[in-house]
């Protein structure tokens, strides 16, 4: 019996919505990433964008637990030395409320590659509950 490798050819990626509110950051974030690089596919490669797309919803109301809501930092580098600046969670919420959970989506992807990049195009993030992707038709995940 011949091993078969899927190529992005063979992927037919479909279009899921999931509603953010409520759910914890890590556990929604590995759920997405395995969306997102093709996990739950029987013709899964690790080498090739087998994913599907993922439209997100109430992004800013995504769940942390225990005091990571204080305690919790992102660390920033502007290049200069010295220059190095810490954000909280409190932070993002009011200014970015999307970077919570793309940030901890990427974390899951594979590291500094163009096929993690490529990957992240098909997460799309809306803090509210409108989004421009009515006509994809997405199907609820319940997961």
């Amino acid at each position: 019996m011949k091993t078969t490798f899927g190529t992005k050819q063979d992927a037919k990626p479909d279009w899921y919505l999931v509603d953010a509110s409520g759910l914890v950051l890590g556990r929604l974030a590995v759920k997405l990433a395995n969306l997102i690089r093709g996990r739950h596919k029987p013709i899964y490669t690790p080498h090739a964008d087998m994913g599907d797309y993922v439209v997100v919803i109430n992004a800013d109301k995504v769940l942390l637990t225990g005091k990571k809501e204080e305690r919790k930092s992102y660390m920033f580098h502007t290049g200069y030395f010295g220059n190095e600046y810490y954000r909280n969670p409190a932070y993002f919420r009011g200014h970015r409320p999307e970077f919570i959970l793309e940030h901890a989506v990427r974390g899951m992807l594979p590291k500094k590659s163009s096929l993690a990049r490529s990957m992240m195009t098909k997460l799309k993030l809306y803090a509210g509950t409108e989004h421009p992707h009515e006509a994809q038709n997405p199907i609820p995940f319940k997961g």
